[in-house]
């Protein structure tokens, strides 16, 4: 609960006025010290004590979540030591809680695992890493923004910030979210509380929960882009876990209970049937998900027919949805099962599009996204973290299986696909009428990252015109909510700064999409968002030099976890040793089928000769087709030889 607060008035000088007192003498004062600090003492042994109840409940309660999932059908197991922690953590409260205000400069390693779950990664500079030397120890945060929507408060709060307590930058990821790096353990709390207080959150941004929810980002006032971002905010309430929001708000904001996520009422009335059936955690404290959250992370997105900006089938749940003429919603077609982690040397993982699930009416999608939610927290497999992604259940049991087990869930009708237009990677570029009497512009930022005079220019910009900002799944910004007066003077500011035609952007950068790598994620094995404008650069000279005037899709990756979904290119580029990567071919432009793993230690300094043969045979082929679809059609073998003709 949050803390009575008394107000009292400020005086010019800041001041706070009370009543006039007398001044007490020194050894009264000595005194009621000593008493508000015996009483402060007796408060946290209370709370200790409450916690220690809390957490022995939590345990009673995993317990009996057990029971029910094997009474369910799923076998019980003795729980890892990760399930273990979160069942033990007062709802994602403990040990993050204890260690927030000691001296050290870094979490353990169980405060590090509950602390994803409020948005936020431990990370150390690995560049600045000295043998025998403390680790250059600091924070990333990432943000909840359903459809990568930012009002103008939470963008200047955060830009501020990033200057302030953080390395300088921004960087919007490739699900539509800013993450800020460089934070001081001992400025989380600052920071996060600041993100709250200005319209934010990061509640569930990372963890074994749901992700953020993707959306197209283009605020068009027509169409079914007004009901995919409503689609896509109503998800994002949907499955916000209750009680770990308590805990959220407790840590951060010293339990200002003010700051709740206030959901529709359409979606308080799904909520509510959260506590029933087959949907129900066995937890009132946390109906859907229980005391031990999900598998693993768990990611849905929405869009319209034909718009393939979210990357639909590497979903958990990819959502098309249908509306009528006027806009109102109709259903959805219902993609499950879609994931991009793997681990090299690892056959048992993989990347994996999503299965079609059905159709389902526009009345039933909230209820039918916490049933699917609710079966991968029952079934998915919490004995091995690298197999407990509902692809892999789907994978291994099959969608007939999925289907039939989904309707102890959801006794709703599932109904066949309805016929989707070709589906396009849509990036909003350049000026576009936004409806209303207003307009957007997409500005490009390869690799996602903000810094220097373009992050200077454009908090200016925001600031003096109150421009909404809306990030892209493919790292890039729109400026939003543009009245016609202000369009001649808004341009006029960003050819100043490098925008004067921002759609015309060279053809392979437009559309690639890198991880940040090093030198702060802890997973990577070389470089990506460091190398990858050079990398575009050479493969872009080459393509002219060989007189190819068609774009490739191109991805790049550090590790093989995928975070910039480099399976689903028609080049992707995965670390896999220092200046080394798998080599994927075969994705498409639209984003509809997986690439090919060909090659799987390609040195960087190679990349052009290795791919020239292949190249050269898409030219002399007549450019009729993608290069994805073109490696699709002469073969996995004949691509072998090419790629080796180099060798």
């Amino acid at each position: 609960m949050a803390p009575s607060r008394v107000a009292s008035r400020a005086t010019a000088d800041g001041s706070s006025k009370r009543p006039a007192q007398s001044a007490p003498s020194q050894s009264e004062a000595n005194e009621a010290k000593a008493e508000a600090n015996e009483a402060k003492a007796e408060a946290n042994e209370a709370k200790a004590e409450a916690n220690g109840a809390k957490a022995e409940a939590n345990g009673a309660k995993a317990e009996a979540n057990g029971a029910k999932a094997e009474a369910n059908g799923v076998k019980a197991a003795t729980p890892t030591k990760f399930e273990q922690l979160k069942a033990s953590s007062t709802h994602l409260h403990e040990p993050l809680g204890s260690e927030l205000s000691n001296e050290l400069k870094n979490f353990s390693e169980g405060a590090v695992q509950i602390l994803k779950f409020h948005g936020s990664y431990q990370q150390d500079n690995r560049d600045n890493r000295r043998k025998g030397e403390e680790k250059d120890w600091q924070m990333m945060l990432r943000l909840r923004s359903p459809a990568g929507r930012i009002p103008v408060p939470l963008y200047l709060a955060l830009d501020g910030l990033a200057d302030r307590l953080g390395n300088g930058t921004l960087r919007a990821t490739t699900r539509q979210a800013f993450q800020m790096h460089g934070v001081a353990k001992t400025d989380l709390k600052e920071v996060i509380g600041t993100i709250v207080r200005s319209m934010g959150s990061t509640l569930s941004a990372c963890g074994d929960i749901n992700r953020n929810v993707m959306a197209p980002a283009a605020p068009f006032s027509g169409g079914g882009y007004p009901a995919a971002r409503l689609l896509a905010d109503q998800i994002a309430d949907l499955l916000t876990p209750e009680a770990a929001e308590g805990s959220y708000l407790d840590l951060w904001v010293d339990g200002d209970l003010t700051y709740r996520i206030r959901p529709s009422a359409a979606v308080k009335r799904a909520k509510a049937r959260q506590k029933e059936g087959a949907v129900f955690s066995g937890d009132s404290e946390e109906p859907l998900y229980g005391s031990t959250y999900l598998p693993r992370k768990f990611k849905v997105a929405v869009t319209v027919p034909g718009d393939n900006a979210v990357d639909l089938l590497t979903q958990d749940i990819g959502l098309v949805l249908f509306t009528d003429p006027n806009g109102r919603p109709r259903g959805c077609n219902v993609y499950v099962g879609g994931g991009m982690g793997r681990t090299h040397n690892k056959e048992e993982t993989f990347a994996r599009t999503a299965d079609p699930l059905g159709y389902v009416a526009a009345d039933d999608v909230l209820d039918l996204i916490q049933a699917i939610l609710a079966l991968q927290r029952d079934h998915g497999d919490r004995q091995q973290r690298r197999h407990a992604r509902m692809k892999y259940l789907i994978h291994d049991r099959g969608i007939g299986w999925f289907k039939q087990e989904l309707t102890r869930y959801f006794s709703q009708p599932i109904r066949p696909l309805r016929d989707e237009p070709k589906r396009k990677l849509l990036d909003y570029l350049g000026w576009h009428r936004q409806g209303d009497g207003l307009w957007f512009v997409g500005l490009p930022l390869l690799c996602g990252r903000l810094e220097g005079e373009t992050k200077l220019a454009l908090r200016r910009l925001v600031e003096f015109y109150q421009l909404e900002v809306r990030l892209t799944p493919n790292q890039d910004l729109l400026l939003c909510n543009i009245g016609a007066p202000q369009r001649s003077s808004l341009k006029r500011e960003l050819t100043a700064i490098g925008f004067a035609a921002p759609e015309d952007t060279t053809p392979l950068a437009r559309h690639a999409i890198a991880c940040p790598a090093l030198p702060t994620c802890g997973l990577a094995i070389t470089e990506a968002e460091r190398i990858l404008p050079m990398v575009v650069a050479r493969l872009e000279t080459q393509l002219a030099g060989l007189g190819i005037e068609r774009p490739v899709l191109v991805r790049m990756t550090g590790c093989p976890n995928g975070c910039a979904r480099p399976y689903m290119a028609e080049i992707g580029l995965v670390g896999s040793g220092v200046d080394e990567y798998q080599l994927w071919l075969g994705g498409t432009p639209g984003l509809t089928q997986l690439a090919r793993p060909f090659l799987q230690r390609l040195p960087l300094e190679q990349l052009e000769n290795t791919l020239e043969p292949l190249l050269l045979a898409w030219r002399d082929q007549g450019g009729r087709t993608s290069f994805g679809a073109f490696v699709g059609q002469i073969g996995d073998a004949r691509v072998a030889e090419l790629l080796a003709i180099a060798g």
